[in-house]
């Protein structure tokens, strides 16, 4: 599975907004209070989604955008 995601960094609380889902695609906003400093965000950003979709950090894994605010994540296992 494919996830599409819009980072908010530098945000207040953390939490998972989710804009759109299909059969080949899910689209979620995720608020992250690290800043985008050395990899710390895009380390966050695969916690979370680990989180979210009860799966192992090592099944999430950043295919596209790691230095842009959107991102391309791809969900084994799921």
């Amino acid at each position: 599975m494919f996830v599409k995601v819009r980072v908010i960094t530098n945000s207040k609380q953390e939490k998972v907004e989710k804009i759109e889902k299909n059969e080949e695609l899910c689209e979620l906003r995720i608020h992250l209070r690290e800043k985008p400093i050395h990899g710390k965000a895009n380390k966050k950003i695969i916690e979370i989604l680990a989180e979210y979709f009860n799966v192992q950090k090592k099944d999430v894994v950043l295919r596209k955008g790691e230095l842009n605010r959107s991102k391309l994540v791809e969900i084994k296992n799921c």
